[in-house]
């Protein structure tokens, strides 16, 4: 046989289909990580270019980007049953639940986790960060906890913070809802592991750690560590995934945060999710002492920044 007819052999032999399947399987994710990448320094070079030029807001419009993705950010637990646990337990009323989110197709379109069990992980966006911050508000109010029963929560009246007395979408008295079932039951470890995140978790409400969730984010924040510690989250990607939720809550002040530390030659990627959510900077007063470092800069609405349903 001839070289000719060696050559025209191997492009007319058949390609098993597996092969097939993995090519295609290869070339896409190569191809989606080269957009990203390339994404990425597209952005980066914007920001030292602007950086450079000392305009705040134009800085804070491209590090929009990076704290408060198109596409949102995939949490690290999965929904499971949730949903469906917090409507049983009736601290959701589905109905109200239902009217709340109607008017809007991004969160209405989270209400399959409430009715049916599911594998998929939990994700943040623009669009279903309402919905998030109530579900989770929801399950930290009615998880039985030690910090809720014995912490600085625990007082004469329970009702009187904005995380208890705030909350109206149950279909029974919240005072017979607070710190009523165990949905989440931790071993002693991982409820030591629990307080010992949200003593070191703030947000920018209020000067309290999420181990006094007297709002409706720090019992959001809460639930979160509760279920990400039951399911196994490291504890570096739990911080990074509240951070997440912190940023879609209090958009401006996190493009704020994001901007303080480029200005201090820190990319957002690249900054520590626990010293981000400390009480130096996300804190009420913390928060502020960064804003008052900056000039004016214009990081969009503040969707979801109030301490309410």
């Amino acid at each position: 046989m001839n070289l000719k007819e060696r050559i025209k052999k191997i492009f007319t032999k058949a390609i098993p289909l597996w092969m097939v399947v993995i090519l295609i399987l290869q070339s896409t994710t190569i191809f989606g990580l080269f957009q990203y990448y390339v994404l990425k320094k597209y952005i980066n070079e914007q920001i030292i270019t602007i950086a450079k030029e000392k305009n705040p807001e134009k800085l804070a419009l491209v590090l929009r980007q990076e704290v408060l993705p198109q596409n949102g950010y995939i949490l690290g637990v999965t929904w499971s049953d949730i949903g469906k646990d917090l409507i049983d337990a009736e601290v959701i009323d589905k109905q109200k639940y239902e009217q709340l989110f109607a008017q809007d197709s991004g969160d209405n379109a989270m209400m399959k986790y409430m009715t049916h069990s599911s594998r998929e992980h939990m994700m943040v966006n623009e669009a279903n960060s309402h919905f998030m911050v109530n579900t989770l508000w929801a399950l930290g109010l009615v998880n039985k906890n030690n910090l809720l029963d014995e912490g600085q929560m625990h007082s004469d009246d329970p009702m009187q913070f904005a995380s208890t007395g705030g909350w109206s979408l149950g279909s029974k008295p919240t005072r017979e809802l607070y710190s009523s079932q165990q949905l989440i039951q931790l071993t002693v470890q991982q409820q030591a592991l629990v307080k010992r995140i949200a003593d070191t978790m703030f947000r920018p409400c209020c000067d309290n750690p999420t181990s006094f969730p007297d709002c409706n984010h720090g019992m959001a924040a809460l639930g979160y560590i509760e279920l990400a510690v039951k399911q196994g989250v490291p504890e570096k990607r739990i911080y990074k995934d509240v951070l997440a939720l912190n940023s879609y809550w209090f958009p401006q002040q996190y493009v704020s945060l994001a901007t303080y530390f480029t200005q201090q030659k820190t990319d957002w990627n690249d900054v520590d999710a626990k010293l981000a959510l400390s009480q130096q900077y996300s804190s009420a007063q913390g928060a502020s002492q960064v804003q008052q470092q900056l000039q004016p800069a214009s990081g969009g609405n503040s969707q979801g920044g109030g301490c309410s349903a």
